[in-house]
């Protein structure tokens, strides 16, 4: 069975996610380590947190979990929170580095 959505439509998603209290979002910061697209249409996504007592370590996964099961043609998203590796601000990218006044 072909899904009808693709890795580049679930990254647009999780570009409309921003972190509260960074102006960018998750997926520059470099927050997302994996998207896997079931045949079945289901998304699981690897993520972690800026650090592991985040703030907004309860609603984030949710936010990311409902916006992405709502893509068209998707069964589901379930988002699995990792701290391995660590997330550093190596991890984002240049465009949220030059917003966020790092280079």
């Amino acid at each position: 069975m072909s899904v009808p959505f693709d890795q580049n439509t679930v990254i647009s998603v999780l570009k409309t996610v921003h972190d509260p209290e960074i102006p960018v979002d998750i997926y520059e910061l470099g927050l997302i380590y994996e998207v896997k697209i079931m045949d079945d249409g289901f998304v699981h996504i690897e993520m972690t947190l800026t650090s592991p007592n985040c703030p907004v370590a309860e609603s984030l996964p949710a936010e990311v979990e409902e916006k992405v099961g709502n893509i068209v043609g998707a069964t589901g998203a379930k988002v699995n929170i990792v701290f391995d590796p660590p997330w550093t601000q190596d991890m984002m990218s240049e465009e949220a580095k030059l917003e966020l006044g790092f280079l």
